[in-house]
């Protein structure tokens, strides 16, 4: 049986306060909708269609061409949403599920579930329901002693025996696609907004004899909708809260979940400690047996089995096993450290490979470089690589050795077991196993410091007076 998907994306969300539009706004690091397009896609729905009106085109670029779209130029309602799918999807048999973009925490197993109990009833449509313990604002699910859904009532027009039911409507809906447009057709906008309800084509559905199904979600959560920025951020701690969990049942220890940021594409080996503060972003990959944080900031950074990374910001790095990193580093895009590759604190690393066994222990800058193994690069050492217009390379080769405070001026290479004296400022190529010093010879003068002094006391005096 064909299974399709119909996502609403199209609303502003003024209440959002925001130049960006609603769905885009993300959650754990990807937008709503594209939570919401996981789900439909992990429940296994063959196609899905994504309304889209307002900032169109930025849903577009942020979901790319892997789902179709159809447009809702005027903001007519959701049953004028649901049938501008319809030149897409209206001569399709099967079923479909039509959600909304901005309920980021649906689960594809909720989905599944409610595509199963809606083909196991034959319903023509199936609500997905919630109880929750607060229902005031949300539509009520009334249904006949059978268990049937007879209606769902808004708020304002329920009684006192409705509004004391707790089961909801969540918005999310399975239907036999042909008989969905079929009701949809007959959908009218005589209320006080003049807007057309895709809700109506439930009714519209059991008045023709239909049978009218619905699924309880077991998570109530699932049903949160993001209208504001509140919700926003409720909706961000419920996600990271359920990512962690999920981490910590492969596994991974998490040792304050509370103060702990992974966020959705993140994949963690096992044995793994991660420390409180840490905000592990985009698609970054940690290994197994690994110490992450405290507070490190890594973003689409891979780090291997076996490393230690301290208050580290990285981004688009690539750490190899068993090295150690921080505290207080800075890993810059085209990091790629070598296994058991040591990188201290206050030292920035950009654009350079470091190859194995190395050591950039403390207070170093190494940029656009490439470092053999066995390297030690001693404290305060810099690859100056950028003249003001153009950036160039340095080259270290195997087990050299760079002394503190030296300045290697880009383009440059250093061979193979040479060795840079501390201080020296390095403008030419150094042969392997040469010893290279670039730094003027010191010249003592006897007692001339008490002179220096006391010109410089003389000159203060004069300034005061």
């Amino acid at each position: 049986m064909n299974k399709m998907a119909i996502i609403l994306a199209a609303g502003q969300g003024k209440r959002m306060k925001s130049k960006l539009y609603k769905v885009l706004h993300a959650v754990c690091g990807k937008p709503m909708v594209g939570h919401v397009l996981d789900a439909v896609r992990n429940a296994e729905c063959d196609r899905t269609v994504v309304v889209v009106g307002h900032g169109a085109e930025a849903v577009k670029t942020a979901l790319g061409d892997t789902v179709e779209y159809a447009l809702q130029a005027e903001q007519l309602g959701t049953g004028h949403a649901v049938r501008q799918a319809e030149a897409l999807l209206g001569a399709e048999d099967g079923v479909t599920v039509v959600t909304y973009g901005d309920t980021p925490l649906v689960t594809a197993e909720t989905i599944r579930e409610l595509i199963d109990h809606h083909i196991q009833q034959g319903a023509a449509a199936t609500v997905l329901t919630a109880d929750v313990a607060e229902p005031a604002g949300l539509g009520r699910i009334i249904r006949d002693p059978d268990g049937n859904v007879l209606k769902i009532v808004e708020q304002k027009d329920c009684s006192p025996e409705e509004a004391a039911i707790k089961e909801i409507n969540t918005g999310t809906y399975c239907f036999d696609n042909r008989k969905l447009f079929s009701a949809l057709s007959e959908v009218k906008n005589d209320n006080a907004q003049g807007e057309y309800y895709a809700t109506d084509a439930i009714g519209i559905l059991r008045d023709r004899g239909e049978r009218i199904a619905a699924s309880r979600c077991k998570d109530p959560v699932e049903a949160t909708g993001v209208n504001d920025r509140v919700a926003l951020g409720e909706a961000e701690r419920l996600m990271r809260q359920r990512i962690n969990e999920a981490h910590q049942a492969n596994g991974v220890t998490i040792v304050d979940p509370a103060n702990t940021y992974i966020e959705a594409g993140v994949a963690i080996g096992q044995d793994t400690i991660v420390y409180p503060g840490t905000f592990l972003r985009g698609s970054t990959s940690i290994g197994s047996d690994c110490a992450i944080g405290p507070s490190a900031d890594l973003k689409d950074t891979i780090v291997g089995d076996g490393s230690t990374v301290r208050q580290t910001v990285a981004e688009g790095a690539e750490i190899s096993e068993g090295c150690a990193v921080g505290p207080f580093a800075y890993l810059r895009p085209g990091t790629k450290l070598g296994r058991q590759v040591k990188v201290g604190d206050f030292v920035e690393i950009k654009n350079a490979t470091i190859g194995e066994g190395s050591k950039v222990p403390h207070l170093s800058y190494v940029g656009d470089a490439i470092v053999g193994s066995g390297v030690n690069i001693g404290c305060g050492a810099i690859t100056a690589n950028y003249d003001g217009y153009n950036k160039s390379m340095t080259e270290i080769g195997d087990n050299a050795f760079i002394g503190s405070n030296a300045n290697l001026i880009a383009p440059v290479k250093i061979g193979s077991g040479a060795y840079v004296v501390a201080g020296s400022t390095i403008t030419h190529n150094v042969a392997d196993n040469d010893l290279a010093v670039a730094r003027e010879r010191q010249v003592n003068k006897p007692g001339y410091a008490d002179k220096i002094r006391s010109r410089a006391r003389a000159k203060k005096n004069n300034e005061t007076e």
